[in-house]
């Protein structure tokens, strides 16, 4: 339904077999008109509920385009892809009913969206436009762990929101791939020391499932802060 002239994605990283899509959120008739195209029932009647422009755009792009790579990538049709919900609201999708294996997630700020896939396993991905003139020392306290707080407390102007949203990217990414929501807070673990400083990739435990691994990896530009988290060992199987 998509044609190479009027989308609204491009591919953006693809890291050891999972690969990320970024989605324009900025205003396009013409790209919003076909995206609602791509919709079914049940997301045309979720889309009527917005009563707020952006938000109604946004769900509409990013559904839309993660329509179209999960019909490429699991070679079916689009009617015949559907979603379901886990517990804790993250979605999975089924082809003609039956549960499919290929693990996404959705995350969107401003005008940018990014939407994660991997063949299987669990993954979260965030996207974080860096917003100035937050309380970030303040907020720290409520979201971070010690050595996170140390760090941003010790930055200073740009340096601080910039750290700030690149930490709460990597923490929000790990809570979304373990799926259970803000039931986990966020201030009860912490990134790895190397990664709260200049590393940007690295392996994971939390501390109440410590034999579940993942990898964090930075997605971050100068236009926003994002990491992406997914889980190893299922990977490989």
């Amino acid at each position: 339904m998509a044609t190479a002239d009027r989308t609204w994605w491009r591919r953006f990283r693809t890291i050891d077999g999972a690969s990320v899509i970024h989605v324009d959120l900025r205003p396009h008739p013409g790209r919003e008109k076909e995206a609602t195209a791509w919709l079914d029932q049940t997301e045309s009647e979720r889309l009527g509920r917005f009563r707020i422009e952006r938000p109604r755009r946004d769900f509409a792009l990013c559904r839309a385009a993660l329509r179209v790579h999960l019909c490429e990538r699991l070679d079916c049709a689009n009617d015949a892809l559907s979603f379901g919900f886990h517990e804790h609201g993250k979605p999975f999708a089924r082809v003609d009913e039956n549960l499919v294996p290929i693990s996404f997630n959705v995350s969107h700020s401003a005008p940018h969206g990014l939407i994660a896939f991997a063949p299987q396993g669990r993954l979260g991905v965030d996207v974080e436009v860096r917003r100035p003139g937050r309380d970030f020392d303040g907020i720290s306290t409520r979201v971070f762990g010690p050595e996170e707080r140390a760090a941003v407390a010790a930055a200073w102007g740009e340096d601080k929101r910039r750290l700030f949203y690149r930490l709460w990217t990597f923490k929000e990414a790990l809570i979304k791939a373990l799926g259970t929501g803000f039931t986990l807070s966020p201030s009860s673990f912490e990134v790895p020391t190397a990664m709260i400083h200049e590393a940007d990739s690295g392996m994971f435990r939390f501390p109440h499932h410590p034999t579940d691994e993942w990898r964090i990896t930075c997605l971050g530009n100068a236009g926003f802060a994002a990491a992406i988290a997914w889980e190893v060992d299922s990977r490989k199987e």
